[in-house]
This record gives structure tokens, C-alpha cells and sequence, in this order.
């Protein structure tokens, strides 16, 4: 139902750009999120964004990386840039959906990227 695509190796200092698209059974989303998963280490929060826009970036990553959605798409982005070795992770997109006023959290399948020379 979540769909992530954009994951790939990279040079230090490159970039990348990862989407996440979630299905149509997915609806009324009021956040959407990027995790990572360092190899050997916990999942860990990126960046999220609510539904007005607001944003939240990890001390790690603000500066570099940039959260961002397209709410007529149920789409949301990180545009990486200035990326380091230590930026190796999968990465993985989480939205909460509001559902008969209830929140119903999904996660998508992970995308990988590596940071190497």
C-alpha cells in the first residue's frame, strides 16, 4: 500500500531524491514520515510532515535533507542532499491515516541507499 522508490549508491556529497506513494485504500493521511535503519543499528526518525505542512527534520540531517508532500498524490519526498557514508541506511516511509477517526499507521517496503566512493 506504500510504495518507495528512489534508493541507490551514491557518492559522499551526492544526492538522491526518495518518493513514497501511498495506495488509494490509503486516505485522509494527516502524517507522513522517512525512517532509516542503519546497518547493525535501530530504525530511526528522518524527517516527517503533517498535514498542514509542518515539518520536523533530525538533528543528523537538517540542512541536508528535505521533507516534502504532494497531498492531491498521497506522495512524499526526501530530497537528500550533501550525503555521507553515515547516511547508509534502508529507508523506510510511514504515514498515519485517520480512519473512521481513528489513527491506522502503515509502512512501506524500504529503500536502500549507500553512500560510498
Amino acid at each position: 500500500q506504500l510504495q518507495a522508490s528512489g534508493g541507490g549508491l551514491v557518492q559522499p556529497g551526492g544526492s538522491l531524491r526518495l518518493s513514497c506513494s501511498a495506495s488509494g485504500s490509503i486516505f485522509s493521511i494527516e502524517t507522513m514520515a522517512w525512517y532509516r535503519q542503519p546497518p547493525g543499528k535501530q530504525r530511526e526518525p528522518v524527517a516527517d510532515i503533517n498535514s498542514g505542512g509542518s515539518t520536523n527534520h533530525a538533528d543528523s540531517v537538517k540542512g541536508r535533507f528535505t521533507i516534502s508532500r504532494d497531498n492531491a498524490k498521497n506522495t512524499v519526498y526526501l530530497q537528500m542532499n550533501s550525503l555521507k557514508p553515515e547516511d547508509t541506511a534502508v529507508y523506510y516511509c510511514y504515514v498515519i491515516s485517520i480512519i473512521r477517526g481513528l489513527p491506522f499507521e502503515f509502512w512501506g517496503q524500504g529503500t536502500l541507499v549507500t553512500v560510498s566512493s
